[in-house]
């Protein structure tokens, strides 16, 4: 699976406006309605932000994903951020959020879900790639960084 399968080039953001995790999660939610990706907005949202309470999205060296899986989407949905300042998003590692990923998925595909969680650990565990995410300084640099890495 490819990143880029699932992520529309508009559904990146920088910076966002917001600075804390549930205003961040927020506004991503919002992109992708913005942009007419998502039908039901605040129904994603709730659904997110209620698995965010279970446990912090924020997995360590500056990255979050939260996600979630919602009848909302029929298709795998991606969104993009990358915070003016450091967030803290109760983060294993206590290190503050530099780039957050929303991944939302319908929930028969639990597979593919796994598979794009799994697919943007990969390519974030590698340090050069992820200080070059936390230094972009547009979405179009972002969505670029992404097209080079995986082609």
């Amino acid at each position: 699976m490819k990143i880029l399968d699932i992520l529309d080039p508009r559904a990146i953001k920088v910076p966002l406006d917001s600075t804390d995790k549930r205003a961040i999660i927020h506004e991503l939610v919002q992109v992708l309605a913005g942009e007419g990706l998502v039908q039901a907005p605040d129904e994603l949202e709730r659904v997110v932000w209620e698995r965010e309470q279970q446990r912090s999205t924020g997995i360590g060296e500056g990255l979050a994903i939260p996600h979630g899986k919602s009848a909302t989407t029929d298709r795998l949905l991606m969104a993009i951020g990358k915070p003016a300042e450091p967030v803290d998003f109760q983060a294993a590692d206590r290190k503050p959020v530099r780039l957050v990923v929303l991944l939302v998925s319908p929930p028969q595909r639990t597979a593919d879900h796994i598979q794009a969680l799994g697919r943007i650990s990969r390519l974030m565990s590698d340090a050069e790639f992820r200080a070059r995410t936390y230094r972009a300084a547009s979405a179009e640099e972002l969505h670029q960084l992404l097209v080079d890495a995986e082609a």
